[in-house]
Parts: C-alpha cells; sequence; structure tokens
C-alpha cells in the first residue's frame, strides 16, 4: 500500500516547490473515453457489423467518418489541457464550517479560447472556467472546512469532456496552499470592563464618566447595563435601551482564559473566546487576549482582531 501511494505521488505530482507556476505539458494529461465515448464505440461496433453483414459502402462511409470525428474530439480535449499555466494564489481565512476558497491563476498562452474547465478539490464542490485565448482567469477552488486550525489543500483534479463530452481529459495538481480556520465562534455577553491604568485624552465611547445617550441593547449586553426607567416608557413598547457615556478614563477589556465557563470542554471555551473577539471588534473596544502560553497586548483595530482570533485557531 506504501509502495502504490509513492508510486502515486511520483506520477501526479505537482513537479515544483508548491508555490512556482506549472505548465502542463503532455507527461501530465491523461485521457481516457467517458461513459458516453463508451456507449458511443458500442453503436459504432454494431453499425459496422450491419454495414458488413448487408454490404454497405455507405453504412461503411458513416462508421468511418463518425469514428474520425470522435478521434478529432479526442485530440482538442487533449489540447483543451495542454499548455495551460497554473500559479497558486491566495486564500483568506474562514471560520469552522464556511467553505475555504483556495485561489488558483491560469493563464491560457494561446489564442484559442480553453472551455469547461472543471477543478474539484472536492468531489461534491467542483468549480468550472472558461479562459479566452491569451487571457489570464482567476478560479477559487472549494474546501468545506470542519475544524480550526490549517486547512490544507488537497490534491485537486482538473478536467475537461469539451468538445464533445467522448473523452475525459485530466490532470492532478498539488500546489503546496494552506487556509488558516478560525474557531466557529459562540454568542455570549462580554465579560466586565475595567478602566485602563494609562487614562485616555478622554474622546470615544470607552469611559465612563459623561452620560452620552442611549443605544439599542445587543445581545451580548449584560442585563445590569440596561436602561430600565428608559426603557419602560411609551408602555415598554420600544425595544431595551443602554446607557452610553463619553470622556474620563479610557477602558480596557481583558479577554482571559480563565473567564471562559471552565465547566466547558476547551473547544467550547475557545468558540466563547471567539465570539468575544468579534464582538469587542465589532463595537471598536480597546481588548486583550490572555490564553495559554500566548498573551496579546490590548489594542484595536481589524489587524488586532485577526491576530487574536490566529491565536485562537492555533491554540493547542
Amino acid at each position: 500500500m506504501r509502495r502504490f501511494d509513492a508510486l502515486h505521488r511520483w506520477l501526479f505530482r505537482w513537479r515544483s516547490d508548491g508555490t512556482a507556476a506549472i505548465v502542463l505539458d503532455r507527461r501530465r494529461i491523461y485521457i481516457l473515453p467517458s461513459r458516453s465515448g463508451l456507449l458511443f464505440a458500442a453503436a459504432l461496433v454494431v453499425m459496422l457489423l450491419g454495414a458488413i453483414n448487408y454490404n454497405l459502402a455507405l453504412g461503411h462511409a458513416l462508421v468511418f467518418l463518425l469514428a474520425g470525428i470522435g478521434m478529432v474530439g479526442m485530440v482538442h480535449g487533449f489540447r483543451n489541457l495542454h499548455g495551460l499555466r497554473l500559479t497558486p494564489g491566495r486564500c483568506a481565512p474562514v471560520f469552522a464550517g464556511e467553505t475555504a476558497e483556495f485561489e488558483l491563476l491560469v493563464d491560457n498562452p494561446r489564442p484559442l479560447a480553453r472551455r469547461m474547465l472543471v477543478f474539484a478539490a472536492d468531489p461534491g464542490h467542483p468549480a468550472t472556467l472558461t479562459v479566452d485565448g491569451r487571457q489570464q482567469a482567476k478560479i477559487a477552488i472549494p474546501v468545506p472546512s470542519r475544524r480550526r486550525g490549517w486547512l490544507v489543500l488537497p490534491r485537486v483534479r482538473l478536467s475537461t469532456r469539451y468538445p464533445l463530452g467522448l473523452f475525459t481529459a485530466w490532470s492532478y495538481l498539488q500546489p503546496e496552499m494552506r487556509c488558516l480556520v478560525y474557531a466557529r465562534p459562540l454568542a455570549t455577553p462580554l465579560p466586565e470592563a475595567s478602566a485602563s491604568a494609562a487614562p485616555g485624552s478622554g474622546a470615544g465611547n470607552g469611559g465612563q464618566e459623561d452620560f452620552a445617550g442611549f443605544r439599542r441593547r445587543q445581545p451580548a449586553d449584560p442585563l445590569r447595563h440596561v436602561a430600565w426607567k428608559a426603557s419602560a416608557r411609551d408602555g415598554g413598547q420600544r425595544p431595551l435601551l443602554v446607557k452610553q457615556f463619553a470622556g474620563g478614563s479610557e477602558t480596557e477589556l481583558a479577554l482571559a482564559w480563565q473567564a471562559a465557563d471552565p465547566a466547558q470542554d476547551d473547544e467550547t471555551r475557545i468558540a466563547i473566546l471567539t465570539g468575544w473577539v468579534l464582538e469587542a471588534a465589532r463595537r471598536q473596544l480597546h481588548y486583550s487576549l490572555a490564553l495559554p502560553g500566548v498573551t496579546i497586548p490590548a489594542a484595536s483595530g481589524e489587524a488586532h482582531c485577526r491576530r487574536c482570533l490566529e491565536a485562537l485557531a492555533l491554540l493547542p
């Protein structure tokens, strides 16, 4: 079994370091009749036997004409893949359960268009592409993600049945690509924020001194922050409101592994912390993250959010 796997990897390897471009030459392309092609060949055999039995010259001509058309289709199917240049691209991070999209750049150096190119890393999620002559095109190869961490792109099968569907030409690709899969977030109320050790300048929503108004309550807001008197006006017909403050010292939200429910398993606690990070980023809060062996200082912004999500995704 191991020898077979080694032979298979040698036959269908990317033939590069996995990051460089690859050109599909005749040694990398394989072609066989499809089911329709086998049925077409069987029909030709029956027609040929009938023409021989009844000595029909036109029958012979029709059989060989159709056989010639089939051979021409085989040649065009091979040429539809031959000479294509493929370069690995990027893959944006996704959350567990979502579909990762690995990007490949397909370059067609010839004047003729390449049609009905089917890329499939997962049999249930193919992607079809047509590349015009002397043009480049991008294809996103979908791969479902099931767990957090690095998702390595499996072997990709590039195939085509163009133009007649009688033959299937294919090639195997194995670029060195991977996608970061974040943990699936779990929505729970944020922990209490505390005043920062270094007071801010006073501007923004992070302070707790000057009343700035009301806002609608979000699912993650604790009930003790609800302005019950303001919410009870108009007979309680309006949504629950939460007080907002401005000025004073800047607040800092400390997201720590110990703050998550210790009764839950590790994956659930990671999901809770992921939900906290997303909610804090959505509110544009100043927050830190403390994990076993990893401590990320308090900050805000998209880059800080990505850093925290990556630390949670790669936590052992």
